[in-house]
């Protein structure tokens, strides 16, 4: 692959020698695969037997070789998902300061991959809002958190000054800021045709100024997890320095073990805590992380979920797509359940009868197609399962079946 020249001379002088040499060569190696298992949803059976375990997030994996993802019904039954290495890294991070319910926000959570990871890392009695400003990435956000199935999540379409309209305050706020996407250039070439110096510089200005919008949402003593997908100084230790100078905060430190191969910041004359992955030397895409409290002090949590929860069905200000409770869609006089209580965690394991499918008619459920459903199976609803793991609806006629699936989840093609 080619590399920017600008990129290059200023990487190379960032990493040395040894560093850029390593980075160079993951190139020319196949990249990892990783997965993180559901820990609600996770079946009897192990899925990939030859995984092996990511050290620094529980329930997560790297496999042996890549399978097609998209042909697999466990996939979209949300019992796993697919994760970069380097990300599930937030797993670690919220064990550390995180041991009592909060009120945590995902400022920019599309596709929703730190967004499940949160969600199943934060302590039980916890709300998640699960944010992202763009409506077509916030509607797969909102498909992926859906799929997960827990009941604490909201997901909401909103930028980040919006969420000053309210009475909103957060124990925990992460912001994976828009950010150039050097740390991606091995796997997206689209990355590294759009790179500049030019676009560096306005990503840093942008995610300045999403921090200082959601700066007042986060309560004094509250924690902000800053991360970016890249590697220059300008997107990460910089802004780190403007967070804790210009907005108020400590740079908080984290015990990790040596044989993780993570790397602290390349600057000579930089003192605080802060973690960088690096392909060729951590197994894992790029990725910048750092943990920041705000000066100050307040109770804990900041806002009772519940409360919140309440407040974001009345609050126009927020734009909410989902409260994490699944509804029915009232057609006439018949109300037709959604695949969102197929698949939350919130609906009872009886509450409908179930028809087991094999792999090749959940391929064709996913598919969005129409096809008989066995003669003992009962008339009307019914929830289609693989594995015995749900993975939506459909109504059964008898001499046909309604496919119920959600035809913008649907599988394109087999």
């Amino acid at each position: 692959m080619s590399l920017p020249p600008e990129f290059t001379t200023y990487t190379s002088a960032l990493f040395g020698p040894l560093r850029w040499q390593r980075f160079l060569q993951a190139f020319e190696e196949t990249a990892p695969v990783s997965i993180r298992l559901n820990p609600w949803k996770v079946p009897p059976e192990p899925i990939f037997p030859q995984a092996t375990a990511v050290p620094w997030c529980r329930h997560a994996y790297w496999l042996d070789k890549r399978p097609d993802f998209t042909l697999d019904p466990l996939f979209h039954a949300g019992i796993y998902y697919v994760q970069e290495a380097g990300s599930l890294f937030l797993d670690y991070v919220l064990r550390q300061f995180v041991t009592v319910p909060v009120l945590a926000l995902d400022l920019c959570g599309a596709p929703g991959g730190k967004s499940t990871l949160m969600r199943a890392a934060l302590p039980a009695g916890s709300l998640l809002v699960s944010n992202e400003p763009d409506r077509r990435r916030a509607n797969i956000l909102l498909e992926n958190m859906l799929k997960q199935g827990h009941p604490d999540v909201l997901v909401t379409h909103n930028y980040a000054h919006d969420f000053q309209k309210t009475d909103w305050t957060f124990d925990v706020i992460l912001t994976d800021v828009p950010c150039s996407g050097e740390g991606l250039f091995r796997r997206d070439a689209g990355a590294v045709s759009e790179w500049s110096l030019q676009n560096v510089r306005f990503c840093q200005e942008r995610q300045r100024q999403i921090l200082q919008d959601i700066w007042p949402c986060l309560r004094p003593g509250g924690l902000l997890i800053y991360s970016t997908c890249t590697f220059n100084t300008h997107e990460n230790e910089e802004n780190v320095r403007f967070i804790a100078q210009k907005l108020g905060a400590e740079v908080l430190s984290i015990p990790v073990p040596s044989q993780w191969q993570i790397t602290g910041s390349l600057l000579a004359d930089w003192n605080d805590p802060v973690y960088r992955f690096i392909p060729g030397i951590t197994q894992s895409e790029g990725l910048f992380i750092a943990v920041l409290r705000k000066k100050g002090t307040s109770p804990i949590p900041a806002m009772l979920p519940g409360s919140v929860r309440k407040h974001a069905q009345a609050h126009r200000l927020i734009h909410v797509l989902s409260d994490g409770l699944p509804t029915f869609e009232q057609k006439g006089k018949e109300k037709i359940p959604s695949v969102a209580q197929a698949l939350s965690l919130n609906t009872s394991s009886d509450a409908y009868p179930r028809v087991e499918l094999t792999l090749e008619q959940a391929r064709r459920y996913l598919h969005r197609e129409s096809f008989v459903l066995p003669a003992n199976a009962p008339k009307g609803f019914v929830l289609v399962t693989y594995q015995n793991c749900p993975l939506g609806f459909m109504k059964n006629l008898g001499e046909r079946a309604n496919n119920l699936y959600p035809k913008n989840w649907a599988i394109r093609h087999l």
